[in-house]
């Protein structure tokens, strides 16, 4: 079934933590906890063929009637779920966004990335050799943690924005993120535009950075991204049509995509690969804002149905081009969208959570907590397991959607439910009404209004235990946070990727070079 040119998602509905341990390559994360609200996002079109996996827990069997409910109508589970999967010979792969981190791989490997590793850069700076260095992650990431003299310009923006940056022709640039992938892509991306500078990748990113004993800053705000000359965006153009020429990469036109939106038969995305701010200002009617640098390396997070076809909108072109470029070299059915300023009707940020159906229960006001718990009401925080940890109303326990039968929750007792997400506390409730409690009511997640009522907020580093915890990947806890052996055990699982994939998923990729384009 994911080796036939249908459309399949395979959703992998066991928690984020559990996913992240273990799942087969093409499988895609749409937690039980929140699966009404994921699922609309990643599968759109509810007569999409959809395979449910669990940890052979009976999870998938709840999840199945919360789709079926929501209108899908080709929904399967996979018999024995993911222990069964590992036990007919397939392989489990750790870690998330795992398509695109392998892929960045092969490019590297097939088209032969220049990078270079930290020591060099950090001689070159001190010796005050000019060099340009972009940090091509989001600038929350740059915020988080950044290398001195690093300017924050997202993969997508890199092709456009460069030459508002950077006017000598013959000035080195590297490209850096946090561990491989990004850099590859972002350098790669570059030379795949005709720019002429000598173009490389920062070997490891700022793990690699920080293994080779040097230091980062932390806590600073990304600049803004420069506005372009009328001179610069003419060369934008002039870039991107030589670009899509060059690569025959398939433009669409409004009235096609209408007519693909309407049939069912097909699933289309699509998506706005700009920054916030621009796509906030106005982006197609019914377009996902998906960051072009974001989407190329998280395909996971927006594109849960596979063969499903992917249409890319960005008026200047070239952030739409060379996201086109590698989703189809990665294997979707992409294309880009043919727009101007007019298309662009549609205000504001995405809707905030409201299409979750989650159901309309009753809330219940802080100051009334203390007399509903004095009486007999039982609360359950079902916020992330690590917030839970960091603080909490005291008599409260930490509940997980898929796990609430094991709460041994008492059904004649009012239940209240709070969360840092209120959708988590909403779709749970469902839950409960269906174990028979009576109209379970929401806490709005307030700890400074909880302080004002009067209520003790508390922290329990072990409450929930790891074991417990199946919302939380430890096994990238840490990287970001200076421990050493962390980073380096990150490293050694994206470098071995390959070699755990087989034939079918190496398959899928297409990594030989682009067609050489002029820079103008």
């Amino acid at each position: 079934m994911l080796s036939d040119a249908r459309e399949i998602a395979f959703l992998d509905v066991r928690e984020h933590g559990q996913y992240g341990e273990g799942h087969p390559f093409f499988s895609v994360n749409c937690p039980y906890s929140l699966i009404e609200k994921k699922a609309a996002e990643l599968v759109p079109n509810p007569a999409a063929r959809v395979v449910l996996m669990d940890d052979g827990d009976g999870i998938a069997l709840l999840a199945i009637r919360r789709l079926q409910t929501l209108g899908y109508g080709d929904v399967s589970i996979l018999e024995g779920g993911a222990p069964a999967w590992a036990a007919a010979g397939f392989q489990l792969f750790k870690g998330v966004n795992v398509p695109s981190k392998a892929f960045g791989e092969l490019v590297e490997h097939d088209m032969d990335t220049p990078s270079m590793s930290a020591d060099e850069l950090q001689r070159r700076l001190t010796e005050g050799e000019p060099i340009a260095l972009f940090d091509g992650r989001t600038p929350a990431e740059y915020a988080k943690m950044n290398i001195p003299g690093a300017v924050s310009l997202p993969n997508a923006e890199l092709g456009l924005r460069l030459p508002a940056l950077l006017q000598d022709p013959l000035m080195p640039v590297v490209i850096n993120c946090a561990g491989r992938t990004r850099s590859i892509i972002g350098a790669q991306t570059l030379l795949n535009l005709g720019f002429r500078n000598p173009i490389v990748a920062l070997r490891n990113g700022t793990q690699g950075w920080q293994l080779a004993g040097h230091k980062l800053n932390h806590g600073a705000t990304a600049t803004p991204m420069p506005d372009l000359s009328p001179k610069e965006l003419v060369q934008a153009r002039t870039r991107y049509t030589a670009f899509v020429k060059a690569n025959d990469l398939p433009v669409i036109d409004q009235t096609t995509l209408k007519k693909w939106r309407e049939d069912r038969s097909r699933t289309t995305y699509l998506f706005d690969t700009r920054s916030d701010a621009e796509f906030n200002a106005g982006h197609v009617p019914g377009s996902c804002h998906a960051p072009g640098g974001q989407l190329v390396q998280a395909t996971d997070l927006w594109i849960g149905v596979r063969n499903a076809r992917v249409v890319l909108s960005d008026p200047l072109g070239l952030r739409a081009a060379t996201t086109c470029f590698w989703l189809r070299r990665m294997g979707h059915d992409a294309y880009i969208l043919d727009t101007d300023e007019s298309d662009l009707s549609q205000r504001g940020a995405d809707p905030d959570g409201a299409s979750d159906n989650g159901g309309d229960f009753a809330a219940i006001a802080a100051t009334a907590l203390a007399a509903h718990l004095k009486n007999g009401a039982q609360l359950f925080d079902l916020s992330p397991g690590y917030e839970f940890r960091n603080g909490h109303i005291a008599q409260a326990k930490w509940a997980i959607r898929p796990r609430l039968k094991q709460q041994g929750i008492d059904t004649a007792c009012p239940v209240i439910l709070t969360s840092s997400d209120p959708a988590l506390a909403r779709l749970a409730a469902i839950d409960l009404v269906e174990m028979g409690i009576d109209a379970p009511l929401l806490l709005p997640h307030d700890p400074d209004e909880w302080r004002s009522a009067g209520l003790d907020i508390i922290s329990t580093p072990s409450v929930p235990t790891d074991a417990d915890m199946i919302d939380f990947l430890f096994f990238v806890h840490d990287r970001h946070s200076g421990v050493l052996e962390s980073a380096r055990r990150y490293l050694e699982w994206e470098t071995g990727l390959i070699a755990q994939m087989d034939e079918d998923e190496l398959q899928t990729f297409q990594t030989g070079p682009a067609a050489a384009t002029s820079s103008p």
